[in-house]
């Protein structure tokens, strides 16, 4: 599934949204650097190869979590169309094959009911390749976070895949009943209808649709005889002079009938339906427009104007009128993506009631458990300041943007969030352009929620050098 063209197109998109919020210059900059790092090694920068570039600079343990969100909805929309039609395709069973010995089970009511199972599957396929979407409104219902556009076009689709498979477990879950029921009772079979229809002409129908078996099964078509002698035709007086060994004769057909007319079309359909998600998901991924966007931006020259001199070590001017605060004397330090590791400067690790890590390596349930246990020790205490340890060197992702508006929803609503960028050296302050990140960050975050601190450098290697001279 890693390399399904879907998850290809949903991580591309949720990355693309990330992108959004960063600076055109600095998109422009990334992207063709990673185009001639391609070139250098002789490989095509693909989309995909593009993603794991991204993963890698997002650290491990990084993911894109909305696409992990999409997939797993439809996997439960799979799983409950897969039980739901398995307990009805053995009850709808049970209720043709009904014999309370007084009454055969007709067989033109199992073909009625095959004919409407073949059309159903049909007007799914239809259905999903027209983009008709009459159950949009129950499936937003249920669907708490819908996505973007691109999810609500891979909606016809996905959901086809889901009925047919639904469908499909119902034709297969209806089959084993029937041939459970063949072993354990003495099943009685006839046709009837309510016009006279002669023998010969219901005997031309059977034969037409057998005929797809008639060469594998030859015993599954029944003959003209069968027909003419299973018979009935209302309260027939002479019901009582048939002979009863030919009324169990019609379960081979049946179970053919079965197999060849309503499970196999729905195997088929629901194949159809995955090529059909792979195509569409292929020509979405094509024609994005953040598609378009990055291969100019791999194939153009990126030029810096917002500097005063050429010098490449340097950023363009994206400075912000955010400025830092001064660092708060909270009690709780939350380490976001493995920053403070293997350990936290004294300033942020002394005196404090909690220390919790998110992110990274940590799942999506760690990070909700560690979220709540926060919200219960911010509601203990007085200082509602929560000190968020990130590295400076790391761009913001869209993941410490999803984890903020969760904390944002559990948190007490005067909390403020202090984002802490550590440097590589912790006993040194962040490069310029590393902090603006943060600012610009900050800023998009809600300055009212989330601002931006420096631990006070107070000279550790300057106390070196007292102790060398003592």
């Amino acid at each position: 599934m890693k390399d399904h063209p879907l998850r290809l197109l949903l991580d591309f998109d949720a990355c693309a949204q990330r992108d959004n919020g960063q600076a055109p210059a600095f998109l422009h900059r990334r992207d063709r650097k990673f185009a001639l790092t391609c070139e250098q090694q002789g490989v095509t920068p693909g989309p995909k190869r593009w993603l794991a570039h991204m993963n890698h600079l997002s650290g491990p343990g990084a993911g894109t979590s909305s696409s992990k969100q999409t997939l797993r909805f439809w996997r439960r929309i799979s799983s409950g169309f897969m039980a739901a039609g398995a307990v009805f395709g053995i009850l709808t069973m049970l209720g043709l094959l009904f014999y309370d010995g007084g009454q055969r089970i007709n067989v033109t009511v199992i073909l009625a009911f095959v004919v409407f199972q073949l059309l159903l599957a049909l007007l799914t396929t239809v259905q999903s390749l027209a983009g008709w979407q009459p159950w949009r409104g129950l499936l937003q219902r249920f669907h708490n976070n819908p996505g973007s556009d691109v999810s609500a076009r891979l909606q016809p689709v996905l959901m086809a895949r889901a009925a047919q498979l639904g469908g499909l477990c119902f034709t297969a879950s209806g089959l084993a009943t029937l041939l459970v029921m063949v072993v354990l009772q003495d099943l009685a079979f006839g046709w009837s209808t309510t016009l006279d229809t002669d023998a010969s002409r219901y005997y031309g129908l059977i034969t037409a649709i057998a005929a797809p078996w008639a060469w594998l099964w030859p015993a599954a078509v029944p003959d003209l005889a069968l027909v003419e002698a299973t018979r009935f035709f209302r309260a027939s007086a002479s019901e009582a002079t048939l002979n009863p060994v030919h009324w169990g004769q019609w379960w081979p057909f049946i179970a053919m009938l079965w197999t060849t007319w309503a499970l196999l079309p729905r195997l088929v359909l629901f194949v159809l339906a995955g090529v059909l998600i792979r195509r569409k998901a292929r020509l979405l991924l094509t024609s994005h427009p953040a598609m378009r966007a990055l291969m100019y931006r791999m194939e153009t020259p990126a030029l810096e104007t917002g500097n005063e001199h050429n010098d490449a070590a340097d950023l363009p001017d994206t400075t912000t009128d955010l400025k830092l605060q001064p660092l708060p004397d909270a009690k709780i330090v939350l380490c976001w993506a493995g920053a403070g590791d293997p350990e936290l400067p004294d300033a942020l690790s002394t005196g404090k009631s909690l220390i919790a890590k998110a992110g990274g390596k940590m799942t999506l349930a760690e990070d909700r458990h560690t979220l709540e246990q926060i919200a219960t020790e911010l509601a203990r205490g007085s200082k509602r300041s929560v000190l968020l340890v990130t590295r400076s060197w790391e761009p913001p992702t869209g993941e410490l943007e999803d984890l903020l508006a969760s904390a944002r929803n559990l948190w007490p609503e005067d909390t403020q969030v202090v984002l802490v960028p550590l440097a590589t050296n912790i006993e040194r302050e962040p490069d310029a352009h590393q902090v603006q990140q943060w600012l610009r960050f900050a800023r998009r975050a809600g300055p009212e929620f989330v601002t931006v601190s420096l631990i006070p450098v107070h000279g550790a290697v300057p106390d070196m050098d007292e102790g060398v001279t003592q």
